[in-house]
């Protein structure tokens, strides 16, 4: 079903006046999927064309896409999308400041602990004691991830942990803001075995401070990068303050595509949004501006890595993960964060008149208003 923009415009239109305990018939549920993917062709098509400008454009075995130097592709990425996953250790379940694309938006101080001198390592609560048993029977992965708030906070507990994983020659990456980072902190880090460290310069505007810190941590630590949602701001402010950044020599960027959830959607309403495969709802010039962004790198080959780190990245993420597990063909992580879909999110998009559906058909007979049986 092709269904045209006015069509789909006007059953969103009733579908957000719907109460949120009423279920969609099965030609509206046709109608919304219509609809989502007149839109994600959409926007695909866009953003295809964008990638046919980008002349150094490279695939990572088709999951991802990047421009610049293979070599200097981050490890972490690899063991994502290549290896045997990318196992999360979390322990800080607090943070310096507030970002409004943060998934825990209005909620930081509500954010359980995982409990004293506890880590959380797949799901399950581990004392620093017992990693020497978890690595004495569990497949150690390829790679693992410091997650869950800005580690930072209290840095000091990571050394020891870092210290056990790198003796296990497991790479190891954490994400920061970079706000708190010393240079103590940052030379322990390097003393423990971290492999490798991401600065969000999307949650600070690109602060001065943290691409000092970034420099620093470039004498300690053997990657380093930045890894940040895109936005407006963070491709504004990266340009303003280009040279800078890229005197610190970042190995890689990562340029993840914003996506949303129930916590901090509301920030973005009123822009464009599409959905990527019934999953990651996203406003559609997030990854453009990564498009675009990529394009500039190219162009002016740049002495880094820029990647793509798209909901299609994603995708094939989750397709890995499953397929190193040993789950069944075709299974995967990947969905939508929300547990009904938001409707009224669309809407800006429907009527944006500069926005066009690539081809449309009328609807066809059962599915005009007046024809569905409630």
């Amino acid at each position: 079903m092709k269904i045209s923009k006015k069509d789909a415009l006007m059953w969103f239109e009733f579908f957000s006046m719907l109460p949120e305990d009423e279920d969609l018939l099965i030609k509206q549920q046709e109608i919304v999927y219509a609809t989502f993917a007149q839109i994600e062709a959409a926007v695909d098509y866009r953003n295809e064309r964008l990638m046919s400008e980008i002349k150094g454009l490279k695939t990572l075995e088709n999951r991802t896409y990047f421009v610049g130097d293979e070599s200097k592709f981050s490890k972490g990425c690899r063991s994502c999308l290549l290896g045997t996953g990318l196992s999360a250790v979390r322990k800080t379940n607090r943070c310096n400041i507030k970002c409004k694309f943060c998934y825990n938006y209005g909620e930081l101080d509500n954010i359980p602990p995982v409990g004293e001198g506890m880590w959380d390592i797949g799901g399950t609560k581990f004392y620093e004691k017992d990693i020497d048993l978890l690595l004495s029977i569990h497949q150690k992965p390829t790679g693992i991830s410091y997650v869950y708030l800005e580690p930072f906070m209290e840095i000091e507990k990571y050394y020891p942990v870092i210290k056990k994983f790198s003796d296990a020659n497991i790479h190891q990456h954490l994400y920061t803001n970079g706000i708190l980072a010393t240079e103590e902190s940052l030379k322990a880090l390097g003393e423990a075995g971290l492999n490798e460290l991401r600065f969000n310069l999307s949650a600070t505007n690109c602060s001065d401070k943290v691409i000092e810190n970034m420099a620093i941590a470039k004498k300690y630590i053997k990657s380093i990068g930045i890894e940040s949602p895109m936005t407006p701001e963070f491709f504004e402010c990266f340009l303003k303050k280009k040279k800078a950044i890229l005197d610190t020599k970042p190995d890689f960027i990562n340029c993840a595509e914003l996506h949303l959830n129930e916590n901090n959607i509301e920030n973005y309403y009123g822009e464009n949004m599409y959905i990527s495969r019934h999953g990651y709802i996203s406003p559609v010039w997030s990854r453009e501006l990564t498009l675009k962004f990529m394009k500039i790198a190219d162009e002016e080959k740049w002495d880094t890595v820029v990647h793509d780190c798209s909901n299609y990245t994603i995708f094939a993420r989750g397709l890995n993960h499953s397929s190193k597990e040993g789950k069944w063909f075709g299974a995967s992580n990947y969905g939508c964060e929300f547990s009904r879909i938001p409707f009224d999110v669309f809407l800006p998009i429907l009527r944006d008149e500069s926005f066009r559906f690539l081809y449309e058909e009328e609807l066809p007979e059962g599915y005009r208003p007046g024809e569905l049986i409630f």
